[in-house]
């Protein structure tokens, strides 16, 4: 009794490729739920036979990573079954992978981030000033958090109104700084101390005692998280990345274009900050249901 090619195909996982147990498992899911789909043996199906099956899976609502991981089962499948002759040609090589995009950015809104800003309140001297500027810093310029801890004294001399940010590959920019922002520095300037010693006599705007000298990435995301509680939101909504996402989303709710948030955001490609648009998308839906005349008319 011959073996099937389905079997040969999940024996030559295991014996010439070394899978692993979860990985042949998933193999087989994939392409026993094919098999079902068509009601007959997976290595007799035809093109139009899989691209059938690939739609019914788009019907059913199954994710595009999900789906595509279905498309390349059955591609080593048959890529498989061409090699060892089981059928002289490769159905699923022209199946058209599905389009997987970027996912949206955790989002907050406008009353999100002034429950945060007001949080900062409850917090002693200090401790408040600084927290207070590192929330301005990210949400009024959308900085990375990266080039948040990597601002120096030189970068943000007291009533100046911009920054100077160097960005990723080394690539300076001037974001510009609103009136709650620029305040916000300058009462830390303030009441930052200067020492003749230790790291606050540090060229950093937020100096420790790191080893780097600065605070650290992992050290403001804990400051946020303390922050995110005590404004009464999930501290897993809210992160430096968050913030930089509500700064490029409430500007584009306001009407700014994207070039101009392109640079404000130190963007090497537009197409990056493409994924902001569905703020924009949303607003223009609004828009024509709101005022098209045709908009709320019932069809038929």
């Amino acid at each position: 009794m011959s073996i099937s090619a389905l079997d040969a195909f999940f024996e030559a996982l295991v014996v010439e490729r070394g899978a692993a147990v979860n990985t042949v498992a998933a193999y087989r899911h994939d392409l026993e739920d094919a098999e079902a789909f068509l009601g007959h043996s997976l290595e007799k199906a035809e093109e139009v036979n899989l691209r059938g099956y690939m739609a019914s899976l788009q019907k059913a609502g199954l994710s595009p990573r999900t789906i595509s991981r279905r498309r390349s089962a059955l591609r080593q499948f048959f890529l498989f079954c061409l090699m060892e002759g089981y059928r002289p040609d490769n159905p699923a090589d022209r199946l058209d992978a599905p389009r997987i995009g970027r996912p949206l950015p955790r989002h907050l809104g406008v009353e999100e981030v002034r429950a945060l800003i007001e949080a900062i309140a409850s917090y002693d001297g200090r401790t408040r000033f600084r927290l207070h500027c590192i929330v301005e810093l990210l949400y009024g310029t959308g900085l990375r958090v990266s080039e948040l801890v990597g601002l120096t004294l030189s970068d943000v001399p007291p009533g100046r109104g911009w920054l100077t940010v160097r960005g990723k590959g080394g690539h300076e920019r001037i974001v510009p700084l609103g009136e709650p922002a620029r305040v916000a520095i300058d009462a830390w300037l303030a009441i930052r101390p200067v020492r003749a010693s230790g790291p606050w006599r540090s060229r950093w705007l937020f100096p420790s005692s790191s080893r780097e000298g600065h605070l650290t990435r992992r050290r403001i995301g804990q400051l946020l998280d303390g922050l995110a509680v005590r404004a009464g939101l999930d501290p897993r909504r809210v992160s430096p990345h968050v913030m930089r996402h509500a700064f490029a989303s409430h500007l584009l709710e306001g009407g700014a274009d994207l070039r101009s948030l392109q640079q404000l955001l130190g963007h090497a490609d537009i197409a990056t900050t493409q994924i902001y648009t569905h703020v924009v998308d949303a607003q223009l839906r609004r828009t024509v249901f709101k005022h098209h005349p045709l908009a709320g008319r019932d069809e038929g």
